[in-house]
């Protein structure tokens, strides 16, 4: 077991250390800090925005740090085993809790989510959300289970405010997916192949921006503290996604046409 997990266990580690020189080398630059003090107010709208884009990708490298040193410790010591896939070859996921390529990768607010703290999602969607299911509201479910992880974080006003703003965004985000995906004019455009590119950049942008804006309640924890941020950028991610969410269903209605027509277009 020793033998078979330990080149398993060393390519975890190696990369757990890769985050881990990244973060000691740019925490002394990037830090939560600097958000309240008199230089980042006096700076520009634009470079706030995106100071609080690099510092969002940032700040969540010390979380996967850890998270996959302790994945190549439990694969070493046999804990991370997770049985024989099709070839026979042994898997070492048991223990992990992090998705390192769909995090780097992804361009969507749920891709970080299904890549970030897997394991603590997967005990909350089958503790907490599944058994909400009386409550005959998925999206009820879900608001409810992201306030049970607020207040597990603890009492502070920040980590309400956090998990808010993923419960808003997550709504928006599957809006508009929608959106693209039923509206003809909108999936022809999405599906222009030398646009792609371009596409990709302005999600990754949104998506690490208002990740960034949410982690700032988050880290700064007290609303004296993160208002005063969010003061700072004239509230962007709450009036954006807000407006978002009241003006998608509209835009749904107008962009999408009815079954009938459909299918005389076909």
């Amino acid at each position: 077991m020793f033998l078979s997990s330990t080149i398993p266990a060393l390519k975890r580690l190696s990369l757990g250390l890769v985050y881990l020189v990244g973060y000691v080398l740019l925490s002394p630059h990037i830090t939560e800090n600097y958000f309240l003090s008199e230089d980042y107010e006096n700076r520009s709208f634009w470079f706030r925005c995106m100071y609080i884009l690099v510092w969002g990708k940032f700040v969540l490298y010390k979380y996967v740090t850890c998270w996959l040193v302790t994945e190549g410790v439990c694969i070493l010591t046999g804990l991370g085993f997770n049985d024989f896939d099709e070839n026979r070859k042994a898997k070492w996921d048991a223990c992990a809790n992090m998705k390192v390529w769909l995090f780097e990768t992804t361009p969507q607010f749920t891709g970080t989510i299904a890549s970030f703290n897997t394991n603590t999602n997967a005990w909350v969607a089958r503790y907490i959300f599944k058994r909400l299911k009386f409550l005959g509201n998925k999206e009820l479910s879900q608001g409810l289970s992201l306030l049970f992880l607020a207040l597990w974080h603890g009492l502070h006003s920040g980590y309400l405010v956090c998990f808010q703003m993923e419960f808003l965004i997550v709504i928006v985000e599957r809006q508009a997916i929608r959106l693209i995906r039923d509206s003809p004019t909108l999936s022809n455009l999405a599906s222009i192949t030398v646009l792609q590119p371009f596409y990709y950049l302005v999600q990754q942008t949104i998506h690490w921006l208002f990740m960034g804006y949410s982690m700032v309640a988050f880290c700064l924890f007290t609303w004296d503290k993160w208002i005063k941020v969010y003061k700072s950028i004239y509230f962007l991610g709450h009036i954006f996604f807000l407006s978002l969410l009241v003006i998608l269903p509209y835009l749904h209605k107008a962009m999408v046409p009815r079954k009938e027509k459909l299918k005389k277009m076909e």
